[in-house]
């Protein structure tokens, strides 16, 4: 069942337990805390692992084919702009208690957050089917079948999970999910790689300005900096802070700051360097193999994995179908959250994946509705690539006025208190944000 704890909001006020809730908490048990690394991490590594959902195994596929290992170095670059912009979104979540949408709506313009919160929307559905129908087109490469009926079952099962699962045991299962990204570093390590010409590719940048290598560049970092990784992680800790007793926004309990700042810290450049990491293997798979024999086109990532069969043998393409589909049950759940974490902050519902459905009711229709229509998407005869390209665009739309109100937001002492953004990590912000709007501003002069 789950809990949430009595403990003053935003607004000062005490929120109110049902009996269920005051049941719960009475019988839940009084452990000591946990320690150790993998205690430590969470919304970090859930954002960082569903940022390669299986659209972005596309991406990340479509790069290697086509150009080699010589896009190693972009996962390399964009690494340290990720892990910044992530970790400034993380601690807007735990500084104030509210995820982005929350404090925008309390702080800034709300026509601005009506207009980003309807974009994000729309992209997180569209991303959302189409990772379901790579989900059942790798299912329907394995096993054979209606591919349409496993996507069905896809959206049934991970929204089941995400509604009826007590928030605790969820967050575990969304934490181990991660490991299915494993398989792309098994499928590296069983075919013929360049590790020199990879190591070289990766430590020493090579650009071209041919255009449509300049559109990798652009597609590579798109997918991997994204908006809905800055709703979901920055909804997260404030969620994990409201249902800890103890917890308090660190605004409201500076005591607090030393130890979540370092945890969120952690936290963060771990969860990115192992998206990125993952990424980069992803890369290099498809770099030795589709590359290597001729292969340079790849639209989904199911194509990714079929054409790899002939080429680097059934063990290899097994792999790489199944973690398709391992880390799809990550990325399912993140997508449709995000959207109701994002539209629940916006109108001020009762948030968050430890209230009873019952209690927030609108925040679970959301999810429902969202994964309703990504399932619909799937059956209207969309061009799943087109599809993409246009969540892509309206991603890019998003990301840059979203990214310059976050650094605005997270140097305001109205909203941070004494926790604005060291130098460093103010400097990382506004780097990532100049890098998106070159990219942003490069897809529409390459349109």
């Amino acid at each position: 069942m789950r809990r949430r704890p009595d403990h003053p909001t935003r607004h000062g006020h005490p929120m109110r337990r049902t009996l269920a809730e005051r049941i719960a908490l009475h019988r839940a048990p009084r452990t000591p805390p946990r320690r150790g690394i993998w205690a430590l991490l969470g919304p970090g590594l859930i954002t960082g692992a569903s940022d390669d959902d299986p659209s972005g195994i596309a991406t990340y596929s479509q790069a290697g084919a086509q150009f080699g290992t010589s896009m190693c170095w972009v996962m390399l670059f964009t690494f340290p702009l990720m892990a910044g912009i992530q970790e400034i979104s993380a601690r807007i979540g735990r500084v104030t208690g509210q995820g982005i949408a929350g404090n925008i709506r309390s702080h800034y313009s709300k026509a601005l957050l009506r207009v980003i919160v309807a974009l994000l929307l729309v992209a997180n559905i569209i991303n959302l089917g189409a990772d379901l129908g790579a989900m059942g087109d790798a299912v329907k490469l394995l096993i054979g079948g209606p591919g349409q009926l496993y996507v069905v079952g896809f959206g049934i099962f991970c929204t089941a999970l995400e509604v009826f699962s007590r928030y605790e045991r969820y967050v575990v299962l969304l934490k181990w999910s991660s490991a299915f990204l494993l398989a792309y570093v098994a499928t590296a390590m069983v075919v013929r790689v360049p590790w020199g010409r990879v190591a070289l590719d990766t430590l020493i940048p090579t650009f071209s300005l041919r255009t449509d290598y300049v559109v990798a560049i652009v597609a590579v970092l798109g997918t991997t900096i994204t908006p809905y990784c800055f709703f979901w992680q920055s909804s997260q800790e404030a969620e994990d802070e409201r249902i800890d007793p103890q917890a308090r926004p660190l605004r409201d309990a500076p005591n607090q700051a030393p130890a979540q700042i370092g945890r969120i810290r952690l936290d963060t450049w771990v969860g990115m360097g192992y998206s990125n990491l993952i990424s980069l293997f992803i890369i290099i798979t498809t770099a030795a193999t589709l590359h290597a024999h001729g292969v340079t086109e790849i639209q989904t990532s199911a194509q990714a994995a079929e054409a790899l069969r002939p080429i680097a043998g059934p063990v290899t393409f097994v792999v790489f179908a199944a973690g398709i589909i391992g880390i799809g049950l990550l990325a399912i759940p993140v997508l449709a959250g995000s959207c109701a974490y994002a539209l629940g902050e916006a109108l001020d519902w009762p948030t968050g994946l430890s209230r009873l459905p019952l209690d927030a009711r609108a925040f679970y229709g959301t999810i429902v509705v969202s994964t309703v229509i990504g399932i619909g998407i799937n059956f209207i005869g969309l061009d799943p690539v087109r599809a993409l390209f246009w969540a892509a665009v309206i991603n890019g739309v998003v990301a840059v006025p979203l990214m310059v109100v976050m650094m605005i937001m997270a140097m305001s002492p109205k909203v941070m208190g004494q926790f604005t953004l060291p130098r460093g990590l103010w400097a990382l912000g506004w780097g990532c944000t100049l890098a998106m709007a070159a990219a942003v501003g490069i897809m529409f002069v390459t349109w």
